[in-house]
């Protein structure tokens, strides 16, 4: 009798079916049950079973669990310590009614939530075909959906999309090393080993987020600032391919969640804050000026304050690292788009540029008269005349360049019609600055080409007021002879002291 109600009790597992298990024994499932029915408590398709999609066993053990359970590949890590096992490829969508579909949907979803370890391009490769398989799936079901999307099915796409894209990203080594344009262009980009699988996922959100089915007042609750700040992250991304999507998805976010536009802007600040103060080094600072390009020339006018405090804060000062090559043609394009919109920011923009104007750096400072002819190009008059001084005092300097380049780009400024007739309208105060400069290139400068320009824009100044330039040409003579009288004077004086120095020592 007692034998048989001791029979009846619960027996412990054998220290052997633990070890099968992986330590876990029976408990693993009750554990994945208890975090599936957690995750879709507000679901309403939660409730599935195996029966409910034709073709599969209630009973069955092989492949994904049909009932309120994750997958058990959702255990498996990144690093790949662990097993991939039963992971097997849902029904396709053809293969169910209308109304299995959205349960088919999430279950795919959460088929999806499995981030598989791409060091080892041989390990799991079935299981990586098969989630390929299933977000081309996704991807072609968003496209075509009918109707609006559901909360539970919108916080499960979010959860898929975050859990593959939100990672830690890994960064090439570059020791101590001060990060300039060249050494971008010569270090190859470190592409992401995970790209068959993040592409996808990047190509399924955009179609979310630009489907006609997605409500942006219920996909905020989601697609929150959490979201933003994680999407802004992988643009330090060493991958080119992934930066470019995610400009794009961070674009469509921007244009389709309002309330999200001024935190977007904001972050982007911070960024831009930290790149140009403190670290001088990120990959994405030529998209996200790429994105700024688009949203600066959507501003209404009259301009806000806190956008002229984004172009004095941040923009002008992204001027200043060693790496601008890397995004001057996206910067340049901002910068102009401002002045487009308030010409009277033109000033301001312009000793901007004069203030990180560049002293031992040739190739930067022929990007920066490339940039000033384009806001000179959108300056009016009375702006210029605020400016002109100290602007044309730095253009004297780049005449007088020993590279060719500079001096050659500073010539080209009188080629742009525009920026010709401002100088002539004040050349009064222009020529006397920059004549000097003109002088000693026609007669002086080793290069054929910049003597060749020099002595066409001296040309262009003395058919216009050939008086003037006559007075020009005296007070430079006036000042050459009077500098040749000090420098003879300073020769006789060094030459006093060598005699003296010699009868000393004489003595």
């Amino acid at each position: 009798m007692i034998k048989q109600i001791l029979n009846r009790l619960p027996r412990k597992p054998s220290k052997s079916a633990e070890n099968r298990d992986g330590g876990t024994s029976t408990s693993s499932s009750n554990a994945s049950s208890g975090l599936r029915s957690s995750d879709l408590a507000s679901n309403p398709y939660g409730n599935w079973n195996a029966a409910s999609l034709p073709g599969q066993n209630p009973t069955s053990n092989s492949g994904i669990s049909h009932g309120n359970k994750v997958p058990q590949a959702f255990n498996s890590k990144p690093n790949g310590n662990s097993t991939v096992s039963s992971y097997e490829l849902l029904p396709s969508f053809r293969d169910v009614s209308n109304s299995e579909k959205q349960n088919l949907f999430i279950r795919k979803l959460n088929l999806c939530c499995v981030v598989f370890d791409f060091s080892d391009p041989a390990k799991n490769l079935k299981e990586k075909e098969i989630k390929r398989q299933t977000l081309v799936e996704l991807v072609d079901y968003v496209t075509s959906a009918d109707g609006k999307f559901t909360e539970p099915v919108v916080q499960e796409m979010v959860k898929m999309v975050s859990i593959n894209l939100f990672r830690t990203l890994t960064p090439q080594p570059r020791e101590n090393k001060v990060l300039e344009a060249v050494d971008m262009e010569e270090d190859e980009p470190m592409m992401e080993p995970a790209w068959p699988h993040l592409q996808i996922v990047y190509e399924f959100f955009l179609r979310f987020v630009a489907s006609p089915g997605m409500d942006a007042k219920l996909a905020k609750r989601y697609v929150d600032h959490s979201f933003v700040v994680r999407l802004l992250d992988l643009f330090d991304s060493e991958d080119p391919r992934e930066r470019e999507y995610s400009k794009t998805v961070l674009h469509r976010i921007y244009g389709k969640f309002m309330v999200h536009r001024p935190f977007i802007r904001k972050t982007i600040n911070n960024i831009f804050y930290r790149f140009i103060f403190e670290t001088e080094k990120h990959n994405g600072i030529a998209e996200l000026l790429e994105i700024l390009g688009s949203i600066i020339n959507g501003f209404a006018l009259p301009l806000k304050e806190e956008h002229k405090l984004f172009l004095v804060r941040a923009l002008i000062p992204l001027h200043k690292p060693k790496c601008i090559a890397m995004y001057h043609q996206q910067l340049s394009y901002c910068i102009t788009q401002f002045v487009e919109k308030d010409c009277k920011l033109a000033d301001t923009v312009i000793r901007g540029l004069l203030r990180y104007w560049p002293i031992t750096n040739s190739s930067k400072e022929v990007m920066f008269l490339g940039e000033l002819e384009e806001v000179l190009e959108a300056t009016q008059p009375p702006e210029f005349q605020r400016c002109m001084v100290p602007l044309f005092r730095r253009i004297a300097r780049c005449l007088s360049s020993s590279h060719f380049q500079v001096a050659e780009r500073a010539l080209f400024l009188w080629n742009n019609d525009h920026i010709d007739n401002l100088i002539k309208q004040n050349r009064k105060v222009i020529l006397p600055i920059i004549f000097p400069a003109l002088e000693k290139n026609a007669t002086k400068h080793w290069n054929q080409a910049v003597q060749s320009l020099t002595l066409n824009v001296r040309k262009i100044f003395s058919d216009l007021d050939s008086e003037l330039f006559e007075e020009c040409l005296l007070k430079f003579q006036e000042d050459k002879a009077q500098e040749e009288e000090i420098e003879l004077k300073r020769e006789s004086a060094w030459k006093r002291l060598e005699e003296i120095a010699a009868m000393k020592s004489a003595k």
